[in-house]
């Protein structure tokens, strides 16, 4: 369930790790308030790290877009999958190991960053380790396939199946991950969300004691910082809505829920449960006998979204069936 916090989340952490699109921007535009709320919460101590599970940028192009977009950030505050995947390869090869490299520039640059070598699908290697790139060909896919299932270690930069572009959304490096696997046997060791080698980095690279993981899908942010024992702060500003919250398991409930980034300069106050209805501000929530969520009175929408949860989690958690949402729409942020 939902946890309380008596002081704004930007004092009680001293780390934002913060997932890029669906909670910093949409495709080309900055989220509302995004911009100010981040630089508000540098001005309380907070440090601020950029992450993505997208392995083809560099972190210098992501924080040249974030710049353009009105938030603060240089290369360093960036941390990506691909250089996640590049550490656990260093974890088990010495400097100057080749490594057979499926992906874009990002992947390569980080690559050569711990000290390994880059090499062609056919060349003798240590590993192979692969990543989102658009230009990837299929016969080298098809090699890299075989020299996995003859026993070539391999890494994934993330298992994401799909991936937002101008022209929609279309499939992501977790479908090229899902073909390899499959053909060959072998189950990689992937970096990014919601395993835990990117939110690990993160930490190593960027610092703090007390680090909160920010995003919008709970199958990713919320999700991995499940998995990497750090709290999580859900937004509704992206990805996951109504109604993947109602049927969250334990593992994909966020510390803290807000309808957007102006949640790290607020308190929390839990819900309070009285029987099967929940309360959480001005708003009075519950689910009928028959399942239907039901929630009524006034308040600021992060409220809402607070009360209805709680009392969807606790419906699933007796029912083992997720609350239905029948004609239910959400307040808009205000």
């Amino acid at each position: 369930m939902l946890c309380a916090a008596d002081r704004p989340l930007r004092e009680a952490y001293d780390l934002a790790m913060l997932d890029l699109d669906g909670v910093v921007y949409v495709g080309g535009e900055a989220v509302p308030h995004a911009p100010g709320e981040l630089a508000a919460a540098r001005d309380a101590g907070m440090r601020l790290a950029f992450i993505t599970n997208n392995a083809a940028r560099p972190p210098a192009t992501v924080a040249e877009h974030l710049v353009r977009l009105g938030v603060e950030a240089t290369r360093e505050d960036v941390v990506t999958s691909a250089q996640a995947a590049a550490r656990v390869l260093r974890s088990r090869l010495a400097a100057g190991a080749r490594v057979v490299l499926l992906g874009a520039e990002g992947l390569r640059e980080a690559v050569e960053g711990e000290g390994l070598v880059p090499v062609g699908v056919d060349e003798e290697a240590e590993a192979l380790v692969t990543g989102y790139g658009p230009d990837v060909l299929w016969r080298d896919i098809m090699r890299a396939a075989v020299r996995v299932r003859d026993g070539l270690w391999w890494v994934a930069s993330n298992s994401d199946l799909s991936i937002p572009t101008p022209y929609g959304v279309a499939p992501g490096h977790g479908v090229l991950v899902e073909t390899l696997a499959r053909f060959s046997g072998v189950v990689p060791v992937v970096a990014g969300k919601p395993e835990r080698p990117l939110l690990d980095e993160t930490i190593r690279r960027v610092g703090g004691e007390r680090p909160l993981m920010v995003g919008d899908r709970l199958d990713t942010d919320i999700e991995g910082a499940h998995r990497a024992g750090v709290a999580s702060l859900l937004v509704l500003t992206g990805v996951s809505g109504l109604a993947d919250i109602v049927s969250a398991a334990p593992e994909r409930r966020p510390t803290y829920l807000a309808a957007d980034l102006r949640g790290l300069a607020e308190p929390h106050p839990v819900p309070e449960m009285h029987g099967e209805v929940v309360t959480c501000g001005g708003w009075i929530a519950s689910v009928s006998r028959d399942g239907v969520l039901g929630i009524e009175g006034t308040g600021p929408s992060s409220d809402w979204w607070r009360a209805a949860s709680t009392a969807a989690w606790l419906w699933l958690d007796h029912s083992g069936a997720p609350a239905r949402t029948d004609g239910l729409v959400p307040p808009t942020a205000t």
